[in-house]
């Protein structure tokens, strides 16, 4: 495995349409970066589970938590496999017949054994990276988390063994039967923006502002400013080293 690629597997080999695939860490964290939730894939005495969460990743290393009561993080505590998957929709791709329609997408699976965090500090930092990674500069304006806020929390860590980034996008691939069909072919472009500020009733007045410390606007599109917020933070981190 080399320091700027993924070792390929048969575990983590795109095996349909493989020249979508990628297996470089440009590729597998550019979507990583431009998305929030991920499905965790785990097992618990023989039963497959699939877990959506938010999560955040800091170099190889992917985060999420929840409740300490929680299943899913309980179950991945000591070293247990999981896949962690992504995906975006770009788009939906619509051709003169049924057997043509496609959809254009993003999307990444990485494997790796998970852990749970137990030292408080060590999860404080964590807890931390996770609001930067969504608001770079926003952790230091905030109420630092209790003792007891931190006990009630679970945070996992897993690092990326093996990872893929598969993509489609493209436009409608015909087949001569689909040629001269009156049936309208194209690709319906798919985005989340960004709405319009809600402030909350009681602490709205007192509060800076959504966009103060994040690079965030209204209309802006999701997936490219969670990635510049990712960007930011590594830049950050960069300067404070």
């Amino acid at each position: 495995m080399s320091e700027a690629g993924f070792e390929i597997t048969e575990r983590s080999r795109v095996m349909r349409q493989p020249i979508r695939g990628a297996y470089d860490e440009a590729s597998v964290f550019a979507i990583l970066d431009a998305t929030l939730i991920a499905h965790v894939g785990y097992v618990i005495d023989g039963q497959p589970f699939v877990t959506p969460t938010a999560f955040w990743r800091d170099g190889r290393k992917l985060y999420w938590h929840g409740a300490v009561a929680a299943r899913m993080l309980n179950s991945l505590a000591d070293g247990a496999p999981a896949c962690v998957t992504v995906s975006l929709l770009d788009g939906l791709v619509l051709a003169p017949s049924g057997f043509k329609h496609s959809i254009n997408y993003r999307s990444v699976m990485a494997f790796g054994r998970a852990r749970l965090i137990s030292d408080p500090e060590a999860k404080r930092v964590a807890l931390d990276r996770f609001i930067e990674r969504l608001y770079p500069g926003r952790a230091a304006t905030l109420r630092p988390a209790t003792d007891l806020e931190l006990a009630k929390t679970a945070v996992i860590e897993m690092r990326i063994e093996e990872a893929a980034a598969k993509v489609r996008n493209d436009g409608v691939m015909a087949i001569p039967e689909d040629i001269g069909w009156p049936a309208w072919a194209g690709v319906l472009p798919i985005e989340t923006r960004i709405g319009r500020p809600t402030a909350d009733v009681r602490l709205g007045a007192v509060a800076m502002g959504l966009a103060t410390p994040a690079p965030y606007a209204e209309g802006d599109g999701l997936d490219a400013r969670l990635a510049e917020a990712m960007a930011l933070e590594i830049d950050r981190a960069i300067e404070s080293v």
